[in-house]
């Protein structure tokens, strides 16, 4: 199957076209989550997080907490059914937990592979590095799947274009590699 990474504007068109077991929803702190008939709270995850890599005055960034409830939702995916993740852009939470549910069902698999495999799917693929070195640290990756994060945002190219849109198309990454 596959993982689905959306923009909020997107992610009803998304959950349609993805038909996921389950959803994971990565918005700011006060922000309205969108609802999806038939989705409680065993299958839809609302995590209240910032999109920014350090603290600043009035909002923190992402901590160990955010990215230890969204590794325990993933740990009851199961790869053979379609998981959608979303964000506000569908640029960078949702990218980063993406990559992360990819490395957790493929132990197997180099994590620089997966995030190869991120970056060729959206070229407004910009994982949430902060994210991604905490479910690293958590996951015990020895800094393989940050490497990997870090690596797609040093893209120029992609620089380029996550200034050009205001957010990412939909799109998808297999769940087994």
């Amino acid at each position: 199957m596959k993982i689905w990474v959306s923009s909020l504007r997107d992610v009803h068109d998304a959950h349609g076209r993805a038909k996921p077991a389950q959803i994971i929803s990565l918005l700011s702190p006060g922000s309205d989550f969108p609802d999806f008939d038939g989705f409680g709270d065993d299958r839809h995850m609302r995590v209240e997080v910032n999109d920014i890599l350090e603290d600043m005055e009035d909002r923190p960034a992402p901590h160990e907490r955010h990215v230890e409830t969204v590794i325990a939702f993933l740990k009851d995916w199961q790869p053979d059914n379609a998981l959608l993740v979303h964000c506000w852009a569908g640029m960078s939470r949702s990218t980063a937990t993406a990559l992360i549910a990819a490395c957790m069902h493929n132990p197997q698999t180099d994590e620089a592979q997966i995030g190869a495999a991120l970056a060729a799917a959206s070229p407004t693929a910009y994982p949430n590095t902060r994210i991604v070195a905490i479910a690293d640290e958590i996951l015990g990756r020895n800094g393989r799947m940050a490497r990997a994060a870090e690596k797609i945002r040093k893209d120029e190219a992609r620089i380029t274009e996550i200034y050009r849109v205001a957010e990412a198309s939909p799109f998808h990454i297999p769940s087994r590699f």
